[in-house]
């Protein structure tokens, strides 16, 4: 589970987070099934329903410019915070139980190792239509 790239782009998008509000800067970061690193940060609005996590904005950088098979997402954030529930909805669809790292940004040698069908459980799916 080394992902050592994986990790330290996680916590490169961190930086570029725009969380003027909360001030909590999430970094995400995946791994395409081709080896590529596709990432982003959590952006911020005003009208807080309006925000979108980092996990989100890396996946659908990477859905939109053509991956669909991800090896590995790896989120940086204070704590190592799991991904919120919209976030779990969507890794459950796009990314076929990828690995998943949790990444205390305050000590990122000790990421956290997990996969979607733990964080998420008994997911509805689009199979399930």
């Amino acid at each position: 589970m080394p992902h050592t790239d994986l990790i330290q782009a996680a916590l490169d998008a961190r930086e570029q987070s725009v969380a003027p509000y909360s001030k909590f800067n999430v970094g995400a970061a995946l791994l395409t099934a081709g080896g590529e690193i596709i990432s982003g940060a959590n952006v911020e609005s005003a009208s807080y329903g309006l925000s979108c996590c980092a996990e989100r904005v890396a996946l659908f950088k990477a859905l939109t410019d053509g991956h669909h098979i991800f090896q590995a997402l790896a989120i940086a954030s204070p704590g190592g915070a799991a991904p919120c529930g919209a976030c779990r909805q969507l890794i459950v669809e796009y990314t076929e139980d990828a690995e998943i790292l949790l990444i205390d940004s305050n000590a990122p040698e000790n990421p956290k190792s997990t996969r979607i069908s733990k964080l998420l459980p008994d997911s509805f799916t689009g199979e399930d239509l």
